[in-house]
C-alpha cells in the first residue's frame, strides 16, 4: 500500500479543480445522519457562541461553510462543521464528539475532505494513557486491531495518510483510519460503512460504560480541553480557512472548535 505525506495545501494546489458539489451534499447527509444517531441518545443543546456561524461565507459566489456546536450533561462539546467550495473541489467537513468526564470512553473523531479526491478519518481518541494503562486498550482498542490491519490489506484503493506534522501524528490513537483514495461509487460506500459501524460502536460504549471516581473528574476534563484546544488550534489544515477567510475568521473558527468562546457551561465533573 502507498502513503501520502502531503500538506493538504500540497494536495489541492497540484490537483486539478473539479465541483464536487454532488459528493459534497452526499456527505453532509451521511455526517447528519449520524449526529441524528448521537443526538437520540444525548441531551444536547446549541452553544449560543456559534449560531452565528451556522452559515458564513456566500456559498453562490465562493467559499462558504457552516459551524454548529453543542453541549450537555454527557457531551462537553459536540461539532459538526464543513467549510470551503464545492464549486471549485475543496471542502472539509467535521463531526467531533467530545464526552464529559463522568465516563473515560475515548473521544469520537470524523472528518471527511475532497481535494477533489477523498480523504477520510475516524478515531477513538483517547482518555489515558494507552501503554501505561493495558485494561483500557484492551477494552477500546483491541477489538479494532484486526479489521484495522485487514482494511490496509482488503482495499488497496485506500492510500494511508500521514502528516508531515509530528504532533498531529501523536494524537492519532493505533487504530485510526486516515486515508485519500479515489472518490468513486464503491469507496464512498465504503466509508459510509464504516463510520456507521464505528459511531454504532462507540454509542455502545458509552451505554456500556462505568462511571468514573468523582475525585478523578476534574482531572480528566482538564485534559480533554487541553487535547481538545491542542489538535484544534495545531491542525495544519488551518491554512486552507486563511486562504479563504482570512486570519480573523479563522481564529474564530478554531475557537469554535475547542470551544474557546463558549457560553454554555460544561458538564460537572
Amino acid at each position: 500500500m502507498s502513503e501520502t505525506v502531503q500538506h493538504v495545501e500540497q494536495m489541492v494546489d497540484t490537483t486539478a479543480r473539479t465541483d464536487v458539489t454532488e459528493t459534497f451534499q452526499e456527505w453532509r447527509e451521511l455526517l447528519s445522519g449520524l449526529q441524528s444517531r448521537i443526538a437520540e441518545r444525548f441531551e444536547l443543546t446549541r452553544d449560543p457562541s456559534t449560531e452565528d456561524l451556522d452559515s458564513y461565507g456566500d456559498p453562490a459566489a465562493g467559499p462558504s461553510g457552516s459551524l454548529a456546536a453543542y453541549t450537555g450533561p454527557d457531551i462537553d462539546w459536540l461539532v459538526h462543521s464543513w467549510i470551503g467550495d464545492p464549486a471549485t473541489g475543496f471542502v472539509n467537513l467535521h463531526l467531533t464528539a467530545w464526552l464529559g468526564p463522568r465516563i473515560s470512553v475515548p473521544h469520537l473523531g470524523i472528518a471527511l475532505l475532497l481535494w477533489p479526491q477523498g480523504w477520510f478519518y475516524v478515531d477513538a481518541i483517547p482518555r489515558g494513557d494507552l501503554v501505561g494503562d493495558g485494561a483500557y486498550f484492551d477494552r477500546y482498542y483491541a477489538e479494532n486491531d484486526p479489521p484495522w490491519l485487514a482494511f490496509k490489506e482488503d482495499h488497496p484503493d485506500f492510500t494511508w495518510f500521514t502528516s508531515r506534522t509530528g504532533f498531529i501524528r501523536a494524537s492519532l490513537s493505533p487504530t485510526a483510519y486516515c486515508y485519500s483514495f479515489p472518490a468513486n461509487r464503491d469507496n464512498r460506500d465504503t466509508v459510509a460503512e464504516l463510520l456507521t459501524a464505528r459511531v454504532d460502536q462507540w454509542l455502545g460504549w458509552v451505554d456500556a460504560a462505568e462511571p468514573v471516581p468523582a475525585e478523578q473528574r476534574a482531572a480528566l476534563a482538564d485534559r480533554d480541553l487541553a487535547i481538545r484546544r491542542n489538535i484544534a488550534e495545531r491542525d495544519p489544515a488551518n491554512v486552507m480557512g486563511e486562504r479563504m477567510f482570512g486570519p480573523d475568521v479563522t481564529q474564530r473558527l478554531v475557537r469554535a472548535l475547542w470551544g474557546g468562546d463558549r457560553v454554555l457551561p460544561r458538564p460537572v465533573a
